[in-house]
């Protein structure tokens, strides 16, 4: 049975024309939207003594003013508002929720639907006072901010704090503060937060297993992809980023579907999905079209598993990230080495970031209500206080360095790809040219790219595999394209 929250939530995440006035009395659920709010903006004001002034954002145009691309509000005002709301801002001080939203106009009702009121709004995320946007201006002294990526509302927050603000990248005063706590809030995830991520993950787990479902009969990548969204937009779900559903999985961030897919060719397909709150997932797998690993692929792919299954089996509260991708660097080094791909000492040869050249990405990131989470904020999350990103060929891409914490949730996903832009790069050709055995690496010719990425919680005395309804297990994978 939807509770009174449960269904104004849903008047206000999917349009349905609801008001309070139509709901059952006494139907209040025991642990509100309003009560996991009011937890998050108590924290905040231990960690910060000024007020705080955060914007939702605004849809920008496609081309003409009524054709607007999708809305997504602010992470950062989703994480203190809790729901998506279109042009809307709070103020948090001292544990107080003011927020700011114009009522819903007539206009509104015709084209969109009957909307929530904003007092019925205020009342659902534990505001203490609802007021409309144009008192913004009443209360916005000395408040710290984040710029919104939206540039006509971060133009706005410009003016009315009379201080340029560029992006959350470049940040002085207050602001930069008030990210510092923001980064200490949210890398530590709460109930409300996880549950909502394992909401996202049980779509996705179904998204993959469609995908697979529909590769034996599929023409063209985009065929498989549309099998995978179906299932997230059937929940009510966007995707969380821009699917990779790509026979050419060399290409990292591979946006592209155009391409016939045939039997004997692998593909990547890195989708999650994101639930109507903004809560994110991220999962990578690689299957074979036809349901069959050819033998060279069989073998690749159990040294990228091999290196998953040994980054997943060091994580725990204290465990440095970093160490985390050097044991899987060493873990896939060392397959390549057995597989002669690579010739020499698997140390030595980690040292000299030889596996970049199969591996050149890191093992993962953090993920919560970005996939990505608050890399809007550069390095600021991803790296501890005093860290920078190494300028070695195989770690400066890694997203993350700081020890690892109960409750933040990271992502495993090694990989193993040849791009010719790096294989045959002059530089690292030339430095590698006598630890890669090239004519060995030919006869792995149909292995573009293999990746296996999972979701991981950080618990009190180990971690949790939260997409581990999805198998890794090569055999399970095949069975799993052919309908067994």
């Amino acid at each position: 049975m939807l509770t009174q929250s449960d269904r104004l939530t849903d008047t206000i995440l999917f349009g349905k024309s609801l008001r309070l006035s139509d709901l059952p009395e006494n139907t209040i659920p025991r642990t509100s939207l309003a009560d996991t709010l009011r937890k998050r903006r108590q924290r905040l004001a231990k960690l910060v003594n000024f007020p705080v002034m955060l914007w939702s954002g605004c849809r920008p145009s496609r081309n003409y003013p009524d054709n607007r691309f999708p809305f997504r509000a602010s992470s950062h005002f989703l994480y203190f508002a809790g729901l998506p709301l279109e042009n809307a801002a709070v103020r948090l001080e001292a544990g107080r929720l003011e927020l700011f939203m114009d009522e819903p106009s007539l206009d509104d009702a015709l084209w969109h639907g009957e909307k929530p009121t904003r007092d019925e709004v205020g009342q659902l995320i534990g505001a203490n006072v609802a007021y409309p946007m144009s008192d913004l201006w009443t209360r916005a002294y000395g408040c710290a901010t984040i710029p919104v990526q939206d540039v006509i509302v971060q133009q706005q927050q410009s003016n009315l704090f009379n201080r340029w603000l560029f992006s959350a990248k470049h940040l002085s005063w207050i602001d930069w503060e008030l990210a510092y706590a923001i980064v200490k809030l949210r890398l530590c995830h709460d109930e409300g937060a996880i549950a909502e991520i394992r909401k996202a993950i049980a779509t996705t787990v179904e998204a993959h297993k469609a995908g697979m479902s529909a590769s034996p009969g599929a023409k063209t990548e985009a065929e498989i992809r549309a099998a995978m969204e179906r299932v997230i937009m059937a929940n009510n779900m966007t995707t969380a980023y821009s699917s990779i559903v790509t026979v050419q999985g060399e290409v990292l961030h591979n946006e592209h579907y155009c391409n016939p897919v045939h039997h004997g060719e692998l593909l990547l397909a890195d989708v999650g999905a994101e639930t109507p709150m903004g809560w994110a997932s991220d999962v990578t797998r690689t299957w074979p079209v036809s349901g069959w690993f050819s033998p060279s692929q069989r073998q690749i792919y159990e040294v990228v598993l091999a290196a998953h299954d040994a980054a997943i089996a060091q994580i725990r509260p204290g465990v440095e990230y970093q160490d985390i991708h050097m044991t899987a660097a060493t873990v896939l080094t060392e397959g390549l080495v057995n597989l002669g791909i690579l010739k020499g000492d698997v140390e030595e040869l980690v040292e000299t970031d030889a596996h970049a050249m199969f591996f050149p990405h890191g093992i993962g990131h953090i993920l919560g209500l970005d996939v990505h989470d608050m890399e809007d904020l550069g390095d600021l999350a991803g790296y501890e206080m005093g860290r920078v990103r190494s300028d070695r060929f195989g770690l400066k891409y890694l997203r993350l360095d700081r020890p690892l914490k109960a409750g933040m949730i990271v992502t495993i996903e090694p990989g193993f790809y040849q791009v010719p832009a790096i294989l045959n790069y002059p530089d690292r050709r030339a430095k590698y040219q006598d630890v890669v055995n090239w004519e060995r690496l030919e006869q792995f010719s149909d292995v573009r790219g293999i990746r296996i990425e999972d979701d991981v919680l950080v618990t009190e005395s180990g971690c949790e595999v939260l997409t581990a309804a999805l198998p890794t297990d090569p055999s399970t994978i095949e069975g799993m394209v052919r309908g067994w």
